[in-house]
């Protein structure tokens, strides 16, 4: 299986959280690919200049490599994508994340109950 992080579990990955249970890390280490998108760089870096999260943002981008996950540029295609979904959520980097599973296609893997709304691409954990 190809996996796509959400911000939230490549944190949780990456600080080694309590948040992100066993059976998470197993499907992590247990996928074939596991991607990390560059929206979610953008979104820690946004979040760390709003004062909402304590992060260095070259750290985070630097800690995909070294996870040894895949780093997923944003495409035209990834953003096209985003205007055929329906508005189940409102949140520009989850939608986002939402267009690039499907599109590439991967599974993408969320703690947000909301993102499931858009079908089996989505695995809410």
């Amino acid at each position: 299986m190809r996996l796509l992080l959400d911000t939230h579990l490549f944190l949780w990955s990456i600080t080694d959280s309590r948040r992100l249970t066993r059976d998470i890390r197993h499907r992590i280490t247990g996928a074939s690919e596991v991607y990390v998108s560059v929206a979610s760089i953008w979104e820690v870096a946004i979040k760390v200049r709003l004062g909402k999260l304590a992060a260095n943002p070259e750290q985070v981008a630097a800690a995909i490599e070294s996870s040894g996950f895949i780093e997923l540029p944003v495409t035209s295609a990834h953003a096209v994508k985003v205007a055929s979904l329906p508005l189940h959520h409102h949140d520009p980097f989850d939608r986002l994340l939402v267009a690039q599973a499907h599109t590439e296609p991967l599974v993408l893997l969320t703690a947000d109950e909301t993102l499931a709304a858009y079908g089996a691409m989505v695995q809410v954990v």
